[in-house]
């Protein structure tokens, strides 16, 4: 890998996407609207909120960042884009590192501002620090970036790649741990939850809001979800090809 390349093609993702205010809205304001909605709907009940709503806040980041990478990189090889790109002297690697780093600054301004409205402007209790629970919610948004990108090798046109959220994101929602503990799962459903990333980022996401301070758990998780998003851009890379739109 090349790092004056990667920053190069960081720093040409960026200028497009100043250029599409829908797209940074999507991705920035979503999540933190998502979050005042869920704190509303449980006004009668705040303790509700603050058993869910470190969870997902780390879900809203990683559904709306793969929804947006993926359409984003998408539009990217149907122009022709990539084809002219991988023309260049710029390896695979390169491009893709580029990409997630991209995403990835705006992952980090997505993170901060939606844990920041969780914990101090709606009032989200958590017993751990606000910087750990920062962490995993900018690891699970890093995590749908690097999803985002490798399912857009898949999908010939942006209606596909929002099909590929039933296929990858909704399976993981429904078994994370959200909506009831993983050992209560029938056993086959636990085996595959115990696969799954999203079922980590929630884990350490509980963590933090159950202890004071870093537990073991609580690294091992954060541990697999960075791993994770590592290896699926690993795997994005490896299955980049020239393709004429």
């Amino acid at each position: 890998m090349n790092t004056n390349r990667t920053l190069s093609t960081a720093a040409r993702v960026l200028r497009q996407l100043r250029h599409d205010p829908r797209s940074i809205a999507l991705m920035i304001l979503v999540p933190c609207v998502m979050l005042l909605l869920l704190r509303y709907v449980f006004d009668g009940s705040p303790q509700t909120f603050d058993s869910i709503g470190a969870s997902l806040l780390g879900i809203f980041p990683l559904i709306t960042m793969f929804l947006v990478t993926s359409i984003a990189t998408l539009r990217e090889r149907t122009s022709g884009t990539l084809e002219r790109l991988l023309a260049m002297p710029l390896a695979k690697g390169d491009l893709i590192a580029g990409y997630a780093l991209a995403f990835g600054a705006l992952a980090v301004i997505q993170s901060a501002l939606a844990t920041g409205l969780a914990l101090w402007a709606l009032g989200l209790d958590v017993t751990g620090s606000a910087w750990l629970l920062l962490l995993v919610a900018l690891l699970d948004a890093l995590l749908g970036t690097a999803l985002g990108l490798f399912v857009s090798a898949f999908a010939a046109s942006e209606f596909q790649a929002v099909q590929f959220m039933p296929a990858v994101i909704f399976p993981q929602l429904l078994l994370c741990g959200l909506f009831t503990p993983r050992d209560n799962m029938q056993p086959v459903l636990e085996a595959i939850s115990n696969g799954l990333p999203m079922s980590y980022a929630v884990d350490g996401m509980n963590e933090v809001v159950r202890h004071p301070d870093i537990t073991g758990d609580f690294v091992r998780d954060a541990a697999i979800v960075a791993a994770c998003a590592l290896l699926v851009l690993a795997l994005g890379a490896a299955t980049l090809r020239r393709r004429t739109p």
